[in-house]
């Protein structure tokens, strides 16, 4: 090849990375945040999910709270690919997700557990919904729910939520949740004193500085499986239900609001407490609570009569039924 030729050569290679840098320059970033744990056995995928995404301007955060499971080896192996990293102690998941907030510089912002994992081609699609709504503050996708193998067993497709629906527990699935760093500033992050509906509350406060919007397409899947906090603790939920209309009700923002779905709300919290302290092997309380919920606004308690049917299965110790009707529950619908 001669001199000349060479010289064209590199020239092109230096306009197209020119045009990449200029691209990249204008492209909305995006900031993922992954707190973890002790979950080496599903980590791999949860990085891989997010690196092999089709959208170049990702940055990758990811905070540990100092493994001792080889998780740390498996972090190391992709360490050139993460924005930022650490391993140390933490005072658990809000506080890790939040170390990863203080560094995010993203317009857009997510978190994804260390056992969940994005869907081809997410990201790009995330984007494009934000920037066809610039009036919209969080953005919310359906998501898969996979075993601890990875095999798909629901679908869970959501509706479009308003801020009185939130504060009457209705769920959206976190890993298919998306938010506007604009947003984000504007709250003060991540409770610490919330260990289970940490999110749900996060997402109250953001809906206060915008519109939320529901994308009927599938972004992501969360794992169930025994470790699992929804699982392992389920009987914590319901308090944390309750301590969230604690703090609404002290809210002077969301006061007008609450007053409105007062009874619906705290019917809510009962239907929440129910299903998890069933989930949690605690029939005769989860039956109770049910009841609760009833008594203040039956539609919100009759919307769940498999609690109700569940409870009774299992205090009657038929559990091989109630294991049937579990299965074709949506963990989505509170």
């Amino acid at each position: 090849m001669s001199l000349r030729a060479v010289g064209r050569v590199v020239a092109k290679q230096r306009i197209e990375t020119i045009g990449e840098a200029i691209l990249c320059f204008f492209m909305t970033k995006v900031s993922i945040i992954t707190p973890s744990y002790n979950q080496a056995k599903y980590l791999e995928q949860t990085i891989q999910s997010v690196l092999n995404q089709n959208y170049s301007e990702i940055e990758y955060i990811l905070i540990d709270g100092g493994s001792n499971d080889g998780s740390i080896n498996i972090i190391k192996k992709y360490q050139d690919k993460f924005a930022f990293w650490i391993s140390e102690k933490d005072n658990g998941q809000a506080d890790a997700i939040n170390k990863g907030f203080a560094k995010a510089t993203g317009d857009i912002v997510a978190w994804l557990n260390s056992d969940d994992y994005y869907l081809p081609e997410t990201i790009a699609k995330v984007v494009k919904v934000f920037e066809a709504n610039p009036d919209v503050v969080l953005v919310y996708g359906n998501m898969l729910a996979v075993d601890e193998n990875g095999k798909t067993f629901n679908t869970l497709n959501y509706k479009q939520l308003t801020l009185e629906d939130l504060i009457c527990f209705q769920i959206i699935g976190q890993p298919a949740v998306f938010f506007r760093s604009s947003a984000l500033q504007k709250t003060n992050g991540l409770n610490l004193d919330f260990h289970f509906l940490l999110d749900h509350l996060f997402w109250i406060q953001l809906a206060q500085h915008g519109k939320m919007l529901h994308v009927d397409q599938t972004w992501s899947a969360a794992r169930y499986h025994a470790e699992a906090k929804n699982r392992a603790k389920a009987a914590e939920f319901g308090k944390e239900a309750f301590h969230i209309l604690s703090l609404v009700e002290q809210d002077n923002n969301l006061l007008t609001i609450f007053e409105k779905v007062k009874n619906r709300a705290v019917a809510s919290a009962h239907r929440v407490e129910a299903r998890y302290l069933l989930d949690g092997g605690l029939p005769t309380q989860a039956l109770l609570a049910w009841f609760k919920s009833f008594w203040l606004h039956p539609p919100t308690a009759l919307t769940r009569m498999n609690i109700f049917v569940s409870s009774i299965l299992q205090i009657l110790g038929l559990r091989k039924i109630r294991e049937m009707i579990l299965k074709k529950r949506s963990d989505s619908h509170l």
